[in-house]
């Protein structure tokens, strides 16, 4: 079992979704958004991001970090704000020792949705039938959750398609025939 931290990245509202999967199966543990008030200066919004972030990974132990790779926007301004954001949830991951994952939004719907062109209420339908919630998530909750399935679905992709592996830490053996 792998516990995932998905993350959409914001600098009014950065969502999170923490789920726990097999490859198969989900199972959501946490999810919601962390809102920064816009009147306060940036750096204290960008200070409560990490705090809370800092205080998930405490709290739910999560293996791995997947994180929406930032798209390029016409207002160069939300752009340098978004990636600052980012920057904070990357050393938030960095100072747990997790391992980040990126993904780009086409690759997040394709995942969830099976269209990579999909509409933000798609998502959230997915998101609310794959991890069988009760109700409709917020946007940037349920696109932090897609991150999150996401990357488990990858991850079960590739470790279907790695060489048999035995060691720790990363270290491949490969087994050769005697020549």
């Amino acid at each position: 079992m792998t516990r995932v931290l998905g993350i959409d990245c914001g600098s009014n509202a950065t969502g999170y979704g923490i789920i726990d999967s097999d490859g198969r199966a989900f199972q959501v543990v946490d999810s919601g958004i962390v809102t920064t008030v816009a009147r306060f200066p940036f750096p204290e919004r960008l200070k409560q991001i990490a705090d809370t972030l800092r205080n998930l990974i405490q709290t739910h132990s999560p293996d791995v970090m997947a994180v929406e790779e930032i798209f390029y926007s016409v207002n160069v301004k939300s752009l340098i704000k978004l990636g600052q954001v980012k920057g904070v949830v990357l050393l938030a991951a960095a100072d747990a020792g997790l391992a980040v994952h990126e993904y780009s939004p086409l690759e997040i719907k394709s995942s969830v949705v099976g269209y990579g062109r999909a509409e933000k209420s798609q998502v959230q339908q997915m998101v609310k039938a794959l991890l069988s919630l009760k109700e409709l998530p917020p946007e940037d909750a349920a696109d932090a959750l897609a991150v999150a399935v996401c990357h488990a679905n990858r991850a079960q992709l590739l470790a279907k398609l790695a060489p048999t592996q035995r060691g720790t830490r990363g270290q491949q053996h490969i087994s050769l025939p005697n020549a």
